[in-house]
């Protein structure tokens, strides 16, 4: 249990042993042991050990504040930054009955494909998409819906997972209601961002709906209010992931580096996708290790 932490200094708390519950997908939680100062960086390789993640796929997950509203409805509040310290910002955050939640951290449902060699992984999306597709973020046709259902029932999680890319705003973060004034001021909004689109759902004064898609490639600045912060994260996350892209279809960069009024031309060869078929049976479920207190140096670059 956490106690009052809200007149707490991130810089200057106290340093202690500590539990945290973090929760799947599938909204059952595995609690960790930590130390209060634990960056998210930290946790999330203390959860890995735990659940038996690799973690040279731990970029391709991150913590986030979330909570569960009237009727079971989700709502991510945040991404926790790598050098937040999730004890803290669980016990001083302003949004009520807050949680920390474990979700794929990647905006293109492409990627999924570099995860299905992991069965730990695979299990963690299979539960995320079940999740989405059950809160109404990712909406299948009937015909699909019936698909997955009986994938569901088969437990065939791989030919679930490539059904659900083709489902309308698969992997895509929704996030909470907001207005704006577009086309009409005092519309109601949902936005739903991802696979380099911002799609929104616009109800206007009158109760029309309208659909309104952005594509990334198109937006060029945005500004950033502290309510905008998630979705200002999710569009930089979309631009890295294209800029690793392009940057991975071109076999070869050509930099120029200035030395003492010389130019020299250095060449950057795309490294070889790494190989994943050492990781775990793909027979087995989530398990959760034992010792899961692993500590260590806390990385402080970005502190």
């Amino acid at each position: 249990m956490l106690g009052n932490t809200e007149n707490w200094n991130t810089f200057d708390i106290a340093t202690k042993k500590a539990y945290l519950d973090i929760f799947l997908p599938n909204e059952q939680s595995i609690r960790i042991e930590i130390i209060t100062s634990d960056t998210a960086e930290r946790v999330l390789e203390v959860v890995s050990h735990k659940i038996g993640l690799c973690r040279e796929l731990l970029g391709y997950f991150g913590l986030f504040l979330i909570r569960f509203g009237k009727e079971g409805k989700l709502s991510v509040v945040k991404k926790l930054a790598d050098f937040e310290l999730p004890y803290v910002s669980l016990g001083s955050s302003e949004v009520e009955n807050c949680k920390v939640g474990l979700r794929k951290w990647y905006m293109a449902p492409s990627l999924d494909s570099v995860l299905m060699d992991c069965r730990v992984a695979v299990d963690l999306l299979y539960m995320q998409a079940i999740q989405d597709i059950e809160k109404g973020w990712a909406k299948p046709t009937q015909a699909q819906r019936q698909k997955l259902e009986a994938f569901q029932k088969e437990d065939s999680q791989t030919k679930f997972l490539e059904l659900a890319r083709e489902v309308r705003h698969y992997g895509y973060l929704q996030l909470d209601p907001c207005t704006c004034d577009y086309p009409e001021s005092g519309s109601g909004a949902v936005l739903s961002v991802g696979n380099n689109e911002i799609s929104c759902c616009i109800t206007l004064p009158d109760s029309q709906t309208q659909d309104i898609v952005f594509q990334m490639s198109r937006v060029k600045c945005w500004q950033v209010t502290f309510l905008a912060f998630l979705l200002s994260s999710c569009l930089k996350k979309m631009i890295s992931e294209k800029m690793v892209k392009l940057a991975a279809e071109n076999t070869e960069m050509q930099i120029e580096v200035p030395e003492q009024s010389k130019s020299k031309k250095y060449h950057i060869q795309q490294s070889q996708q790494k190989d994943y078929s050492s990781f775990l049976s793909r027979k087995s479920k989530i398990k959760i290790a034992k010792g899961d207190c692993v500590f260590g140096n806390i990385k402080e670059e970005d502190l």
